[in-house]
């Protein structure tokens, strides 16, 4: 894979006071790419006085925005979290394929828009991801510890190498029957290597394979939302 420049991976959007008027809540299309259009899901308990926590959420390989929103939907009310979820590209994401371009920008925009309309916590703004997604998320997460305080891979695979910044929360589980992503080249390599970069994961191995069982996304959102309960 090819050196990444020191910008490479950077968002620019920001949380600020919104200035939308109009703020709906529940499930909504971002209307913001022609194909592979992103989700937003707002808790119905949503109200513009109180800043709300915000998970962007992203997709394994081949899968989309409505599956990675599917990863934690259910949990979005209960916790009170708003919910955003793109779609990469191509298959699956940029750096993967290449490098930081098209997805980056569709990550930004999405953020932009998100952070116009609502109110979000920037205490509590975490990037997660499953498979791929997670491999994204941690890459991202790191590239832009600065914007993001939290973040949640649920089996990544690796991590691409990027010039960090910031000292973001980490939260890594992986299955111990991983059959796509074994993990003991995966997540048992990946937590060390974090480990001496100076970052202290939460890490927790669960029984099965490629997947997110309910009590592990539960467990993430515990984490998450911990100081604020």
């Amino acid at each position: 894979m090819k050196s990444l420049r020191s910008t490479a991976g950077r968002l620019t959007a920001r949380p600020t006071l919104p200035l939308a008027k109009d703020a709906p809540t529940g499930l909504r299309s971002l209307d913001l790419e022609a194909e592979r259009d992103g989700l937003i899901y707002v808790p119905r308990d949503y109200r513009p006085e109180r800043a709300t926590p915000l998970v962007l959420m992203l997709h394994g390989a081949g899968g989309n925005a409505e599956m990675a929103l599917s990863l934690l939907a259910g949990l979005a009310d209960r916790y009170g979290l708003v919910l955003l979820a793109v779609s990469s590209q191509q298959r699956t994401w940029d750096v993967i394929v290449d490098d930081f371009v098209p997805d980056i920008a569709a990550i930004d925009r999405a953020l932009a828009q998100t952070f116009d309309r609502y109110a979000i916590d920037a205490q509590h703004l975490a990037i997660a991801g499953f498979s791929d997604g997670a491999s994204y998320a941690l890459s991202v997460g790191l590239t832009n510890g600065q914007l993001f305080t939290h973040v949640m891979a649920f089996s990544p695979g690796f991590v691409v190498p990027v010039v960090p910044q910031g000292k973001p929360r980490l939260f890594i589980a992986h299955g111990t029957r991983d059959p796509v992503l074994p993990i003991d080249r995966c997540s048992r390599s990946i937590v060390p290597l974090l480990q001496q970069a100076g970052y202290a994961p939460v890490y927790q191995e669960f029984e099965g394979g490629h997947s997110v069982p309910a009590h592990i996304a539960e467990q993430a959102m515990d984490w998450l939302m911990g100081d604020r309960f």
